[in-house]
């Protein structure tokens, strides 16, 4: 007989997913899937708002990552102003999105994927959580919560509030750095940069014990996208997106925010409110890509840090060519902090980052825009189309998970084969295929935008919590 086994819910991730493992009558396994089972609809309750409400809207979507939606926001909203931002607001919005990115990243790294890594994969699951990771290591655990509280510190001096911060509008930025919050971040650097170091000796210290799971965890050849400047060092607020193949050719360059939806198309698959994006000329599911940390430093030439540019020498030395196991997300993760301390100590010795000037101002002059960035996860696309009025009369999102779910429904097919034998399995082994969903740190929240017929589950419960009636469409 055929047997299913179900992993519900996916544990240490951001929002609500199962795995379901599909065994064949010998107990083999036939296939697997990762199903976001949430289901949202900020697109369409956006549409008949002014456009320049948007960004603090999209902000709404996700309160680890709201910034690379406001950034995302304001950038399609200042293609329909066909407005160019001031200098100053530029940098700006780059350090908060770097803030962002550093205290995303920690969390990921320290508080959902360590207790695997420290602790081990067959460890307790009692204990193997973040505060079993401070009790066992305390300096490194002390040292994760610091990175992401210096993330997040910044976000709250130049935003005024550490989630879902107004700051970022079309134009964009509300009011300029204050000499004092200035002096205040520089303060925090060293001691950021020696959370980092400690942090990637610690990773590089115990990354060969996982050869096992770095061999099975979504290895495998694939695309891959990305944000990248004019001198191809890594980018997370402008430049334009390339894409490249398996063996790091590149397959598309160039591509703006406006050519997006002609080159990325999204596929929907009957198993998960998350779309399937791909680029189009290779079709689905050929076309898939991965996006996010790996697939960043997979296309970057260099990272245009010095400490960075050292530890992206180092990375590159692990493959020959892209580096494709997804184990590796949490080694570029690292990569990425340390990136983004050194950038935003750059950015604060700009001599024009106190300048005034902080907001172009316009109205509305296309009926149509799109923005792209890079959240920490990958690629992220808003696109929106308004009347003459400037209201919303549709929107899309692209999210960086629904560009890696070919990957993760991949990574967790090949995870369960390795890890499920003859019908049995052991907790670890479970944990273990969990983990591959760890290593991309989706964000479902932000993830569940599928368009199309999907299949919908109503279960009603009373106050003791006994189900009382159940639909299904």
């Amino acid at each position: 007989m055929t047997q299913t086994i179900t992993i519900d819910p996916v544990t240490r991730l951001e929002g609500h997913g199962k795995i379901t493992i599909q065994l064949n009558g010998q107990g083999e396994v036939e296939d697997a899937h990762f199903h976001v089972t949430q289901v949202r609809g900020f697109e369409k309750f956006s549409e008949g708002r002014p456009f320049y409400e948007m960004p603090s809207l999209m902000a709404r979507i996700c309160g680890i990552c709201p910034v690379s939606h406001l950034i995302a926001s304001a950038k399609a909203c200042e293609a329909i102003m066909s407005v160019r931002i001031p200098h100053t607001a530029a940098q700006l919005r780059r350090m908060l999105n770097l803030a962002q990115m550093v205290q995303s990243h920690a969390l990921s790294f320290f508080y959902l994927a360590s207790p695997d890594l420290l602790l081990g994969m067959e460890s307790d699951p009692a204990a193997r959580h973040i505060f079993g990771v401070v009790a066992a290591k305390p300096q490194l655990g002390r040292a994760g919560i610091a990175l992401r509280r210096f993330g997040q510190h910044i976000i709250e001096l130049l935003g005024n509030k550490r989630i879902h911060p107004g700051w970022v509008v079309p134009g964009g930025v509300t009011e300029p750095l204050a000499p004092a919050k200035r002096d205040q971040i520089l303060a925090m650097i060293p001691e950021a940069y020696a959370n980092i170091a400690l942090a990637l000796a610690s990773y590089k210290q115990i990354a060969d014990a996982f050869q096992p799971e770095i061999a099975v965890f979504a290895n495998f050849p694939s695309n891959y996208l990305g944000l990248i400047n004019d001198d191809e060092s890594v980018e997370f607020t402008d430049g334009e997106l390339r894409l490249i193949n398996a063996q790091g050719n590149i397959i598309e360059d160039g591509i703006t925010a406006a050519r997006f939806s002609q080159v990325i198309g999204e596929a929907v698959e009957p198993y998960s409110y998350t779309k399937f994006a791909y680029y189009k000329p290779l079709g689905y599911p050929d076309g898939s890509y991965r996006v996010g940390p790996l697939a960043r430093l997979n296309i970057a030439r260099s990272m245009g840090t010095p400490l960075a540019d050292k530890e992206l020498i180092e990375f590159k030395q692990l493959a020959n060519g892209p580096v494709q196991s997804s184990f590796h997300y949490h080694h570029a993760r690292l990569i990425d902090i340390l990136y983004g301390i050194e950038k935003i100590e750059q950015i604060l010795t700009d001599p024009l980052i106190l300048d005034k000037h902080v907001r172009a101002t316009a109205g509305v002059n296309r009926l149509e825009g799109a923005g792209q960035a890079e959240a920490p996860r990958g690629t992220l696309m808003h696109n929106y189309k308004v009347d003459e009025n400037g209201l919303i009369t549709w929107a899309n999102l692209v999210i960086a998970t629904g560009q890696n779910n070919n990957a993760m429904n991949k990574g967790v097919l090949q995870a369960a084969k390795e890890y499920v034998k003859d019908g049995k399995f052991t907790a670890g082994a479970l944990n273990r295929v969990e983990a591959v969903i760890r290593t991309f740190d989706p964000c479902l929240s932000c993830s569940t935008h599928a368009f199309g017929q999907m299949p919908l589950e109503l279960t009603l419960l009373d106050s003791n919590g006994e189900s009382i009636d159940r639909v299904v469409r």
